[in-house]
């Protein structure tokens, strides 16, 4: 009898240990961190279904990289873009926004996660795969748009991902080359020629994305909420201030020179919270 009722609480035992796992398999903490600036500090939730940025972004943070960088560029109804290792030391005349880490990380689009007044977004370099930089980012702040005039936006949109692809493909350094040499041969049709191959590699790459359509979740926030929806669909969103969102506000109405970056430096420092 004893020995069944000690197997009977070892099965109950063993069960409830397995129940433990799954359930932190299933349904893992949330990742948060804090932007510290002058102006207060920003609880941000980094989003789980983008697990590349997440990580990326959680890499750099630990390692205490953006510790006195700057937002170096910031539009007033837009976006404060920040991270750039250059920033920490700048002059007055530096250039910032530039800096190369030899690697990109790949789009993370996801449908329900957008450029909404206090999202967290991965800047980028142009390129046709729309890929992020590893460590500048931007905050959104924005503006409200009209219904109407979002409908109309959804077409432009897809045409400017168009064009995007396209002049990414033609500005590479061996296709410069190639026009030039056609150019200097006074080679009309074979230049014509070459550009269309270009246009059937953009309708290659562009008919393999799905065609940009505001979600009725998007129309809705845009309008009451506000932000920079023609961000969306070029830029990937990894994340959303949760607390501070006035902070926002307060870097992008800052002065600033004729490049938007700010007169006066924002510093920040960003700590992950501990759950």
């Amino acid at each position: 009898m004893r020995k069944s009722a000690l197997f009977v609480s070892l099965i109950i035992v063993f069960m409830v240990m397995i129940s433990a796992t799954i359930k932190k398999q299933a349904d893992p903490k949330p990742k948060y961190v804090e932007i510290i600036t002058r102006f207060g500090v920003m609880k941000v939730l980094l989003y789980d279904d983008t697990p590349l940025h997440r990580d990326n972004f959680l890499k750099w943070v630990r390692a205490g990289f953006y510790d006195s960088l700057t937002f170096h560029m910031v539009i007033p109804e837009g976006t404060a873009q920040g991270g750039d290792i250059k920033s920490k030391y700048a002059t007055e005349d530096s250039v910032i926004g530039d800096s190369d880490f030899g690697y990109r990380i790949p789009a993370e689009f996801r449908p329900h996660h957008f450029h909404k007044y206090g999202a967290l977004s991965a800047a980028r370099d142009i390129n046709p795969e729309f890929a992020s930089h590893p460590t500048q980012f931007f905050l959104v702040r924005g503006t409200n748009y009209n219904i109407k005039d979002l409908q109309k936006m959804e077409g432009y949109k897809n045409q400017m991902i168009r064009n995007d692809i396209f002049y990414t493909l033609m500005n590479a350094d061996s296709t410069q080359k190639r026009i030039a040499d056609y150019g200097m041969r006074g080679d009309k049709e074979g230049l014509r020629a070459y550009t269309k191959i270009f246009q059937a590699a953009t309708d290659s790459i562009f008919v393999k994305r799905t065609p940009f359509r505001f979600t009725s979740e998007q129309l809705n926030t845009y309008n009451t909420i506000g932000g920079v929806p023609p961000l969306d669909s070029g830029y990937t969103v990894f994340g959303e201030v949760v607390s501070g969102l006035h902070i926002i506000d307060s870097i992008c109405n800052q002065p600033t020179a004729k490049n938007k970056r700010p007169l006066k430096d924002i510093r920040m420092k960003i700590r992950e919270v501990k759950n």
